[in-house]
């Protein structure tokens, strides 16, 4: 377990945790607590269309991927339509290719009539605000195809990742090939152990984990005193 790098405003610290730590929490959470992944990614969709409201000054586009992350912007996305906010989804691949709750979170956005696209070449990819969702804490080596095109795309946009910036390395901080350069991060239940050289606006969300979920692991929990907070490295 990482000694605790990041703290909040008011310099209480926050424990950081590795991809492989971070793996372990998730696994806990849904074996030993039956936490399902859906109600995670809801928390962490909410918290990010949160964050980027506060930025949005006209359309957002979310940009998407497999899996927890890509899950997570596709819930982002019916949160910022449900609160009026112009929204399209950008995805790496054909929705088709989805699986488990990304899927499942893409038939939601189908019946709500979201615009959703494939591709670097969709209009306006990385165009206005651009929320990040495309990679998280999975990432196993450079980012490539599609999905580096659409990082490339987003040079020139103000962006918000979901939990680390895609194509940065959660533990390392390592950019193994392209890599978002994001404005602010919602990192998730707790910091990653890569982000500490981040600059940017960083903030921390909770979704929902109960202490008992760390302390199986022997991770020091965080009590969050609201639903996010930001933090900053120490």
């Amino acid at each position: 377990m990482e000694q605790a790098t990041f703290e909040t405003a008011g310099g209480r610290p926050v424990p950081a945790v590795t991809a492989a730590e971070m793996r372990d929490v998730d696994r806990v959470a849904v074996e030993s607590f039956g936490i399902e992944v859906l109600q995670m990614m809801e928390h962490a969709g909410r918290a990010l269309a949160g964050a980027a409201i506060e930025r949005a000054e006209g359309p957002v586009t979310v940009l998407v991927g497999n899996g927890g992350n890509g899950g997570g912007g596709l819930c982002c996305a019916r949160h910022l339509r449900n609160r009026g906010v112009d929204v399209r989804v950008v995805m790496d691949r054909a929705p088709g290719q989805l699986t488990g709750p990304a899927a499942h979170h893409h038939a939601t956005l189908r019946e709500m009539g979201v615009p959703v696209a494939v591709g670097p070449d969709a209009p306006n990819a990385g165009a206005g605000l651009v929320v990040d969702a495309l990679v998280g804490y999975g990432l196993g080596g450079p980012l490539r195809g599609t999905a580096a095109e659409l990082v490339e795309a987003t040079a020139d946009a103000t962006v918000v990742s979901l939990d680390v910036p895609s194509g940065v390395n959660a533990t390392t901080g390592e950019r193994p090939g392209v890599a978002v350069d994001a404005d602010s991060v919602v990192t998730l239940a707790l910091p990653k152990t890569g982000l500490a050289g981040y600059r940017g606006d960083l903030v921390l969300a909770d979704i929902g984990l109960p202490a008992g979920v760390y302390a199986e692991l022997d991770v020091p929990p965080f009590d969050f005193p609201a639903f996010a907070v930001g933090i900053t490295p120490s």
